[in-house]
């Protein structure tokens, strides 16, 4: 399915030759994502048009060749990677804010918009959009919806679903569809539009998207606990939920994950903690207030050595920025990382970290777990050597036994990252035989031909795990 010359002007006449490229400079920038992995794409194009797109994939199917949908590439398991080659569709010139429509609470965005700077066009307006995933200074609404995002503020406002009333996408086939409302209710027909979502592109491209908005809240406490137990923090959390006290944030940090922020940022950051909690609250003035001083109780109470409020919104700031530093200064740890980003009932975190512990123990590898603790999501990361074999067996043996227990606490083995290529030899783990062929089913009729995003979600059968996740590909430079 390689792109030959004549393919390739044809895709220079759908969006204009500006704005194909087969040079091997170009192609290398969108070669690799968050993963750090490559695989070379045989040409790229930037289509501005729902149209352009259409007419790409309908040249696709009869050419063939295979198309990737991309956004920033800020994905954390490989849903952009041209694994097989093929054409990326880079989704860069969609990004224009169609309408942000203060009466009804809606916003019609394209997939290239930076979710940062949607935030703040609608904040602009006294208006709120929740998903915050940590790349949101750089990564696209298109590629939120592709992996349904989610972010610190799920715990409270949910995740990139609960927000999108309705799209227009293109099909594995060409077809132009326009599924979903522009209205709060809407039960007609199936809801396609949940079913794209989270779909890593394999059936549809997005082109179009309407957002439902919702007021900017008037104020906001953030608050930085210390604990000098990993369990404390962890049992923190479950004793929150059981107040009935839902902050908008609650982030937790291991110690590795505090020294290794506080390393990059020299943010003054407690590296002699064993744990932290990042909690922040929302609502009026009067709310607020009230709030964290309950949210400090409940710390105090579990058994907090420190409970610390910021005491202006930069100094805010510069707590998330601390937070949001973690994965990308991981590296520091290792020269390769394996992310993870399971998710238990919130009951269950005391038990999943508890895990976590005996798993640093028995295998003496670096872990280092950070994440979303209101709503269950934790990252484990897995910093090693992937040039030593030892330890990458070892390190992919220790994420199977995570996998195993978290399914068996009730819970599930991505919470916003996807499944892409990196999860998907763990996929069969969660997902049972009927239920995988039907998922293949519904791909087989949005994209008859498989010529969307091939190679990510399912399993492929000849892979073991440990094989599946080091192994890098690509056709040579055409």
């Amino acid at each position: 399915m390689a792109i030959d010359k004549s393919t390739f002007k044809s895709l220079q006449a759908i969006v204009g030759s500006e704005h194909a490229t087969r040079q091997a400079e170009d192609r290398h920038c969108y070669a690799y994502d968050a993963t750090r992995r490559s695989f070379m794409p045989d040409a790229v194009v930037f289509p501005e048009s729902t149209d352009q797109v259409a007419r790409i994939i309908e040249l696709a199917n009869q050419t063939p060749f295979y198309v990737v949908p991309r956004g920033a590439g800020s994905g954390m398991t490989g849903g952009s990677l041209a694994v097989k080659g093929g054409v990326v569709m880079a989704m860069n010139r969609f990004n224009r804010i169609h309408a942000i429509d203060t009466d009804n609470l809606i916003a019609r965005v394209e997939p290239g918009v930076v979710t940062g700077r949607f935030q703040a066009a609608v904040a602009r307006e006294g208006l709120f959009y929740p998903p915050d995933p940590s790349s949101s200074a750089f990564s696209t609404l298109g590629g939120n919806l592709a992996e349904c995002a989610g972010g610190p503020q799920a715990v409270k406002y949910g995740v990139t679903r609960d927000y999108v009333l309705g799209l227009q996408a293109v099909t594995g086939s060409g077809a132009i569809i326009r599924t979903g409302v522009q209205t709060a209710k809407g039960v007609v027909g199936y809801d396609m539009a949940r079913l794209i979502i989270g779909s890593e592109g394999t059936l549809a491209v997005i082109t179009d998207i309407t957002l439902k908005l919702l007021p900017l809240p008037e104020a906001i406490q953030t608050l930085m606990v210390l604990f000098d137990r990993i369990d404390t923090a962890a049992e923190t959390v479950s004793e929150l939920t059981r107040r009935r006290i839902i902050p908008r944030k609650i982030e937790f940090m291991d110690n590795a994950a505090i020294r290794c922020a506080e390393k990059v940022l020299q943010a003054g950051l407690p590296v002699d903690a064993e744990a932290l909690l990042l909690i922040e609250v929302d609502g009026d003035q009067n709310q607020v207030a009230a709030y964290a001083e309950r949210v400090e109780q409940a710390c105090r109470d579990k058994g907090a050595l420190q409970v610390e409020m910021a005491t202006d919104p930069q100094a805010a700031a510069d707590l998330w920025r601390a937070r949001k530093a973690v994965s990308p200064a991981l590296f520091q740890y290792g020269p390769d990382k394996i992310n993870e980003d399971i998710v238990v009932p919130r009951s269950k975190i005391p038990a999943i970290v508890r895990k976590i512990e005996a798993l640093r123990r028995s295998t003496g590898l670096m872990m280092v777990s950070f994440g979303h603790a209101g709503d269950g999501n934790i990252h484990f990361n897995i910093m090693l050597d992937k040039q030593n074999p030892a330890e990458l067996k070892k390190a992919h043996e220790a994420v199977a036994q995570l996998f195993d227990y978290t399914l068996e606490l009730g819970g599930t083995i991505s919470g916003e990252h996807g499944i892409g290529i990196t999860k998907a030899p763990y996929l069969a783990k969660e997902i049972g035989p009927f239920e995988m062929q039907l998922m293949r089913n519904i791909k087989s009729v949005f994209d008859p031909k498989g010529i969307l995003n091939p190679g990510k979600i399912f399993p492929v059968q000849s892979e073991q795990p440990h094989l599946a996740a080091t192994k890098k590909a690509g056709p040579a430079d055409r």
